[in-house]
């Protein structure tokens, strides 16, 4: 798996550093926690490689409470038909002692925010992270990728904004966030995002522009993986070291808790 993991801690008195043991529980605390990840894909989209249960599983190993297993919806090349989406019903809620949040990772079509699936069928959905992918939507100008974000928080099955900080998609992030919590919509900053190997540009620098904007405006944002392999569950480092190069606020960081998370998605678990 490579090196040695650094994680970030907080003295109790402010103070900070970084180390990757917890020599005393009672002297320090990691900032940051997550006890959830609420956008992961399964061998389901087409492009992932891991089963419903073995992502559970992981989920349950790394000490999570929540996993989000939310599936490309069908307008993404090589993924499920809605037929699976409307099928979820037989799938159970509780595995491995974690929750499950079912559900799918929508594709914005249009400047007008339409999605790819129907609102009864996302009305059966415990949340739902709505998307621009370039398969589905070209980018188009900043305009109209700021309205389909926008129009897309209008739809009342919607959750989450997935990764707005593609730099294909340019955008107005002072509008997106003023949207966010007109409608009370969760931002998402996506650890995959980040990675250099990812086809996302200007990840960071967008996010930082967002992250600043939510501390303008207390908006909350949710750390997420984006995983498509089980052994990427629950990473957030990238996002943690921005963060807290950011010193943002942890109060809005929706992944300390279930409760933080459960108001703002469609199943009350």
């Amino acid at each position: 798996m490579g090196g040695r993991k650094i994680c970030l801690w907080r003295w109790k008195d402010g103070r900070i550093m970084k180390g990757n043991i917890v020599r005393n529980e009672e002297r320090f605390v990691m900032r940051y926690n997550s006890v959830l990840d609420l956008h992961t894909h399964t061998v389901a989209s087409g492009h992932a490689y891991c089963s419903l249960r073995e992502m559970a599983k992981a989920a349950s190993e790394k000490g999570l409470e929540v996993l989000g297993i939310t599936e490309h919806a069908p307008s993404m090349p090589g993924t499920c038909h809605k037929f699976y989406f409307n099928n979820l019903k037989v799938v159970p809620r509780e595995m491995y002692g974690i929750q499950l949040l079912l559900g799918s990772e929508v594709n914005i079509l249009d400047a007008q925010g339409t999605v790819d699936l129907n609102e009864k069928t996302l009305s059966n959905m415990d949340v739902v992270i709505a998307s621009l992918h370039t398969p589905c939507m070209k980018p188009a100008s900043r305009q109209e990728n700021t309205e389909s974000y926008l129009n897309v928080m209008k739809n009342p099955y919607v959750n989450i904004i997935g990764h707005p900080d593609d730099g294909r998609y340019e955008i107005d992030y002072e509008a997106l966030v003023q949207g966010a919590k007109e409608y009370g919509k969760v931002l998402e900053l996506n650890n995959h995002s980040m990675d250099p190997d990812c086809n996302r540009q200007n990840a960071v620098e967008n996010d930082t522009v967002m992250l600043n904007l939510c501390k303008k405006y207390q908006v909350p944002v949710v750390m997420d993986s984006d995983a498509h392999f089980d052994l990427l569950i629950g990473e957030f480092d990238l996002a943690r070291d921005l963060l807290e190069k950011l010193d943002f606020p942890e109060e809005l960081v929706l992944n300390r808790s279930a409760d933080a998370i459960r108001e703002y998605v469609n199943r009350k678990f």
